[in-house]
């Protein structure tokens, strides 16, 4: 059985629908359906939430272990010994002292004796805090100590998986998944593959998929060369998850290896642009006015591949539009050098509503007219408090410009 049949399954087993189980794990219902038909393999932290989930060894997941085992942490037999004697030990140390007998010595020896009690019991008093804190220590010093060691094993764990799944990518003897370059005004992505099969059959043939994250995968021919070694150059659309994949055919089977993930090429293509500073964060100088005039934010086109031709900036609320900010030079209330920074003016007569959710956003707009988003930390507005405060928002504001409405 795969690693995704057995994923599938559990899941099955629980009454999870493939929906279900990548909520619980935080990924989309395709990641789990590309788990399940073994076009993709689960990262190590995502296997170890499945054997979780699941209540299974990650061994079991991976097919190194025949039965399902419940997922634990153990401590070896020494380490239990030694928790134990100290814990005893701890506890010992905490027992009030036996009491004593009444003595029937006369009235002068027995004020002698109380005062040679009283001396040994401090004594002793001090004695037992002492001990007490030495074995506080050691008990302190044997739970971190156990700690590393748990610490050590979970790190053997996963070197052991990237093991196993190195491993698992075994119908190749080599094989290679070069990016070349994005162009940005097409947007396309090209790449170099090549793929050496670990057993050739006659009459063999490659194909390579390019998934791109629309769903269905593009396939590209692969050219048979020196070496029994197939490979292509093939061009795909520009996303930020590109998975490129190699499968085999015969006459009896197409088996598939993936060859490499790439993520954030259609991002890394844009200029960084980035609010300077929260905006909103601040008390409020007149009930229902933003907190701040204006607004501060800084562009980095090194790294990109295009240059940043438009930059609106505008308050929204609950992502829609209220009002355009106005382009302009630096205040002379911001002393000091700013260096490259913009600077907005915010709109006049812009009204704050109790209750509602506002952002700065920066529609971006680069040389080949692409647009995306930018926003500043969203903030609720608070009429009785007299400020704006962060809010809490599970969502997380999209980068495209067609989910926000700039109808004002």
């Amino acid at each position: 059985m795969t690693v995704g049949q057995r994923i599938a399954q559990k899941r099955k087993e629980l009454g999870l629908s493939q929906e279900g189980l990548g909520d619980q794990l935080g990924v989309s219902r395709q990641a789990i359906y590309k788990w399940e038909s073994d076009a993709s393999l689960p990262e190590i932290e995502k296997l170890v939430a499945l054997s979780r989930i699941f209540s299974v060894s990650v061994g079991w997941l991976l097919g190194e272990e025949e039965h399902p085992g419940t997922q634990t942490t153990e401590l070896t037999e020494a380490q239990l010994k030694m928790a134990q004697e100290i814990a005893e030990r701890y506890l010992a140390a905490q027992k009030p002292p036996e009491p004593k007998r009444r003595s029937r010595l006369p009235l002068v020896l027995m004020g002698l004796v109380a005062v040679v009690l009283a001396a040994t019991v401090f004594a002793n008093l001090f004695s037992r805090l002492e001990e007490v804190s030495r074995d506080y220590g050691s008990l302190q010093n044997a739970i971190a100590n156990v700690s590393s060691s748990v610490n050590g094993q979970i790190g053997s764990i996963e070197r052991r998986v990237e093991e196993i799944l190195k491993a698992q990518n075994s119908l190749t003897a080599s094989y290679s998944a070069q990016f070349l370059s994005a162009d940005p005004g097409e947007g396309t992505a090209t790449f170099t593959l090549e793929a050496v099969p670990k057993t050739y059959v006659e009459g063999m043939e490659a194909l390579f998929l390019a998934d791109c994250g629309s769903g269905a995968a593009l396939e590209f021919p692969g050219t048979l060369g020196d070496g029994q070694s197939f490979s292509a150059e093939i061009s795909v659309p520009l996303t930020d998850s590109i998975t490129l994949s190699v499968v085999f055919v015969t006459e009896e089977k197409r088996e598939t290896q993936v060859l490499d993930v790439f993520t954030y090429l259609l991002s890394d293509t844009f200029p960084q642009v980035w609010f300077y500073g929260n905006t909103l964060w601040g008390s409020v100088r007149e009930e229902g006015v933003l907190p701040d005039r204006y607004a501060t934010l800084r562009v980095d086109s090194t790294p990109a591949s295009t240059r940043l031709a438009e930059l609106e900036v505008g308050l929204f609320r609950d992502r829609k539009l209220i009002a355009w900010y106005t382009p302009c030079e630096k205040p002379d209330s911001y002393q000091g050098d700013w260096g490259d920074t913009l600077f907005f003016e915010a709109p006049e007569g812009a009204v704050l509503e109790d209750g509602d959710t506002y952002c700065i956003a920066a529609r971006a707009t680069d040389e080949y007219g692409r647009q995306w988003m930018t926003c500043d930390t969203p903030a609720v507005y608070n009429a009785q408090e007299g400020f704006l405060d962060i809010t809490d928002i599970a969502e997380v504001y999209s980068s495209d410009p067609a989910e926000w409405d700039f109808t004002a």
